[in-house]
């Protein structure tokens, strides 16, 4: 590798980092044509799949010029910064050498926007043909589309990229326009609904003739920065649900502001990145994905903001201690699913163990609940009786207080000191 290259690789690898959108779930991509790679083989960035393996992919930019002043980004035009541009072939060539000497699975490949979006679409484009047609390479590929690029490029594009995604950036319009006026939410809808419509018809021809060809196989995902502005957990969820059932998105990522600047509308450098927030609303993006809950129920009017003392389940449930105690021997699992404690791995381990008898307390602590947490919110056959004069106020700061408690800000004084 030469040296410009290495100097390239360098910048554009480190103004990659800011966006967090990188998941290789979902992959289907088989090697049948003799070539090289299995995009859902499992194993210079570290990703997991929904199915929990870690895969590594080359994350890059093609370039880190851009014509947009967006105040949240650290390519935008006027941050002075060391500006590079890959070439298509050197993306190509450095994908296919990090892939035989076993450093990577697959390419993420995103860009800042030179000279306007169709330009910059199509060299993007050229990578995965020249990647898929040329080199036949079968690994994993997610491509982020470029606001403003031609449908034709786009549904090109979705022919060789397993996942595509596109950045909302804010989770309100609002916001939006305060940090990046040139920008606009109906940008960053129309891809994403051109998208979602090639995906259901390529599915449905592929039902009717094997041949056709995949057309983004793993799906859509967006971003949202998340502290830049003054937006509550209520606006991000709202959208994040919002684009969950209109786009048929596979993820929501959020992405803790990390300040680059001292500009007087975010919060300065210096200031720590909301990680815990960041973490809380991924954690309630669950709540919503795989536990059966509706958006309302996590955070609303009367609750705009997340607790960060307490995940989005516990906090739901001490709001709504007249849904307790679950009996675990006869509750739906929909309801089995709400506890605190309890995963859906081990709600459906407990549906289906107690088909062989009624469930005790040591049974669901082999079953790998969070029982200390979960205590509170079950009767099982040998279950203390319930103290229903308990307040949420309690409950809450006895699962806070025990030692074990993942909830505990630190786990004693001694970890104080360092």
């Amino acid at each position: 590798m030469s040296d410009r290259i290495r100097e390239k690789l360098s910048i554009l690898a480190d103004a990659a980092k800011y966006d967090v959108s990188c998941s290789s779930s979902g992959g289907t991509r088989k090697n049948d044509n003799g070539g090289l790679g299995n995009s859902h083989a499992s194993g210079i960035c570290h990703t997991y799949t929904e199915d929990g393996r870690c895969v590594s992919l080359l994350k890059i930019l093609l370039t880190n010029h851009c014509i947009f002043d967006c105040a949240f980004c650290v390519s935008r035009k006027s941050n002075d910064i060391k500006r590079a541009a890959f070439t298509v072939d050197e993306v190509v060539s450095l994908t296919m050498n990090f892939y035989r000497r076993n450093y990577i699975e697959g390419l993420f490949l995103s860009s800042g926007i030179f000279k306007n979006a169709d330009f910059t679409m199509e060299r993007l484009l050229l990578v995965v043909k020249k990647l898929r047609l040329e080199e036949r390479f079968n690994g994993y590929i997610h491509l982020k589309t470029i606001p403003g690029a031609s449908p034709a490029l786009l549904q090109e594009a979705g022919l060789y990229a397993d996942r595509m995604s596109i950045n909302l950036e804010m989770p309100t319009e609002q916001s939006l326009k305060l940090l990046a006026p040139e920008k606009s939410h109906e940008e960053v809808k129309k891809p994403l609904a051109l998208i979602q419509s090639g995906i259901t018809q390529f599915s449905d021809e592929r039902r009717l003739i094997k041949s056709t060809p995949k057309f983004v196989p793993a799906g859509q995902s967006t971003q949202m920065v998340v502290g830049a502005t003054p937006d509550s957990d209520k606006d991000i969820m709202f959208t994040a649900n919002a684009f969950y059932k209109n786009f048929g998105l596979k993820r929501v990522y959020y992405s803790g502001y990390i300040p680059i600047s001292n500009d007087s509308r975010m919060p300065g450098i210096g200031s720590k990145p909301p990680l815990l927030r960041e973490n809380r609303l991924y954690q309630a993006d669950w709540l919503m994905r795989f536990y059966g809950f509706d958006v309302h129920e996590i955070v609303n009017d009367e609750f705009p903001h997340l607790d960060e003392e307490t995940d989005p389940k516990l906090s739901w449930a001490l709001r709504n201690l007249n849904d307790f105690p679950v009996d675990i021997n006869t509750a739906p699992y929909r309801m089995i699913l709400r506890v605190p404690g309890i995963g859906v791995l081990s709600a459906q381990k407990i549906v289906q163990a107690r088909k062989s008898g009624k469930l005790h307390v040591d049974q669901l602590k082999k079953i790998g609940i969070a029982y200390n947490k979960a205590r509170y919110f079950i009767r099982c056959a040998d279950s203390p009786v319930w103290l229903g004069d308990f307040q949420s106020t309690q409950i809450k700061s006895y699962i806070l207080a025990s030692g074990r408690s993942k909830y505990l800000r630190t786990a004693g004084n001694q970890l104080n000191l360092f």
